[in-house]
């Protein structure tokens, strides 16, 4: 029974995220001189000196949603992710060639804060 409550939660939670993908303008129409984008990311349990996970991400500008909302990795928080769209939009809007930036998860581990640090390097190419 606890299963199915924890499943309708995260297909709730996938489909909000997808509503706002849906609803955000795209990428490619805020941005037109932005070819292509590589996001380095790693995040690490607060107070931690290592990355726990460690990946990349290409954007498919053509498509993208200009949305950064990135979810926690640790499976058991709850309601909260990562938005760096501000970060995100006001850097590649100056044309920076190379910027980074760090978010800290603001969703619960039971009764504590989750604080799980986001950190990304964002390598853009343009026109």
């Amino acid at each position: 029974m606890m299963g199915n409550r924890n499943g309708g939660e995260a297909a709730q939670r996938f489909a909000e995220r997808r509503r706002r993908e849906d609803e955000a303008p795209r990428l490619r129409d805020e941005l037109p001189n932005l070819l292509d984008l590589r996001l380095e990311i790693e995040e690490r349990r607060a107070g931690g000196h290592t990355a726990d996970s460690k990946h990349i991400r290409r954007v498919v500008v053509d498509s993208a949603p200009a949305l950064f909302v990135l979810a926690c990795s640790d499976p058991r928080c709850k309601n909260g992710g990562h938005d760096v769209t501000h970060t995100m939009m006001r850097s590649l809007s100056a044309g920076l060639r190379e910027f980074e930036g760090e978010d800290v998860c603001r969703g619960e581990l039971g009764s504590a804060e989750c604080g799980r640090i986001l950190r990304f390097i964002a390598h853009p190419t343009y026109r």
